[in-house]
Parts: C-alpha cells; sequence; structure tokens
C-alpha cells in the first residue's frame, strides 16, 4: 500500500501505515543532529559493556535526567545495555567527541557477551564514583547516572530515564567558575540519517529576543 500523498512541491506520509524500518528511516533522517550516548554498564558480575545509542537527550535540568532509547533484540530478549540497567539501577553516558567517533564504532560491533567492548576499542573503563559502571578517560564527558524509570514502549524498545549524580570532564572543556562548556574542545559528534554523522564544528549565535526587540523589529 502507498503510504504517501503527493501535492506540489510536498509528500505526505501517513505513519499509520508505514512499517517499522519505513518509520525508523524517516525519523532519523529528519530529527538531526542527534547526539551519541557511549554507553558503559555492568553486569551483576561486574562485567563491562559499552554501546553507543543515538537516541539520546538531556530532557530536565531539576531534577538532572537523560533519556536513552534502547531497542531490544528481534527476539524481544534485552540488549545487554537495557538488561544491565534492569539488574544494576545505574548506567554511565560517555559524550562522543570527534576524536573517539572510531572507538565508538567499535563498540557497535555485536561481540559476544563476554567481549570487552572497551578493550578492543582500545579506550580506558575509570572506576565509577557513585555508581558500579565506569566512565571512559578518552570521552571530553560522562555522566553518571542513577535509573530514574523506565517507559516500556511495546514490545520492542524502552525508554530510560537516568538522574544524573556526578560528571566528569576533560579540563580544557569546562571552566570550573563559569561553568561554561567550550563546545570546541568538547568536539561532540552526532548522527545523522544512515551511516551520516556529522560534527558541531560549524556554529552560529542566535540571542533570544525579548519583547521590546519584537516590537521594535516590527515597526522598523
Amino acid at each position: 500500500m502507498d503510504s504517501s500523498t503527493h501535492d506540489p512541491g510536498n509528500v505526505t506520509f501517513d505513519f499509520r501505515e508505514l512499517s517499522a524500518r519505513d518509520k525508523y528511516k524517516l525519523l532519523i533522517g529528519t530529527v538531526v543532529p542527534r547526539p551519541i550516548a557511549l554507553v558503559t554498564t555492568v553486569d551483576l558480575q561486574g562485567k563491562i559493556n559499552a554501546a553507543p545509542f543515538s537516541f539520546f537527550n538531556c530532557l530536565s535540568a531539576d531534577p538532572p535526567i537523560l533519556a536513552l532509547g534502547v531497542e531490544n533484540h528481534p527476539d524481544m530478549r534485552f540488549k545487554d545495555t537495557g538488561l544491565n540497567i534492569r539488574l544494576t539501577e545505574v548506567f554511565t553516558v560517555n559524550i562522543v567527541s570527534h576524536a573517539i567517533a572510531e572507538a565508538m564504532h567499535v563498540c557497535a560491533v555485536p561481540f559476544a557477551p563476554d567481549h570487552d567492548e572497551l578493550e578492543a576499542a582500545g579506550l580506558t573503563a575509570m572506576p565509577g564514583k557513585t555508581v558500579a559502571s565506569p566512565w571512559i578517560k578518552e570521552a571530553p564527558a560522562a555522566f553518571e547516572c542513577r535509573r530514574h524509570v523506565t517507559l516500556e514502549l511495546g514490545k520492542s524498545r524502552q525508554i530510560i530515564l537516568g538522574e544524573i549524580l556526578l560528571a566528569h570532564y576533560h579540563s580544557d572543556v569546562v571552566d570550573a567558575e563559569r561553568l561554561h562548556i567550550d563546545p570546541a574542545k568538547l568536539d561532540a559528534i552526532a548522527r545523522l540519517g544512515g551511516s551520516t554523522c556529522s560534527t558541531i564544528r560549524d556554529r552560529f549565535d542566535m540571542e533570544t529576543p525579548t519583547l521590546d526587540d519584537h516590537w521594535s523589529q516590527r515597526q522598523s
């Protein structure tokens, strides 16, 4: 069934009639750029797992909440990240800079459960200070999180909300007095559609206008 309609200069898709794969393709190509969370967790025996997720963002500052979209396996089994968070209630989100982009990509390889992704990627696990899961030394920033709530979206996906307990930064990334993050030093990457990624190196400033600014622009 054709789920799209065509008007001059416009195409409309009925998401109620699209397959899951087609909805995914449209969403990941449109909702961009998406920051990448390289998530580290541990199982009940303390074995480390690392996996990247681009269905990720911050939702709140008070309380400080991050959100992860974690897909299950096709047979509905939890992936290691989702299972480990369910069992231990903690995880760490590591921000992916351009310098560790290739290492992050290695962590996406579907290794066997007993394989150490961080070792394979050449990344260094540092002991968590407030949670059992480690943070990655090479990441420009990392957030130690405690699971706040998990939302089950149908059978295929969980939305995991985590409360940030502690943050690590490379010293050149943050001004500790002003709490200002240098975007050039953070040098984060993001996902676009398909296999395409982007950097945040091309930037511009837009100051939020005041009401007075708005009226003066309309009257000029």
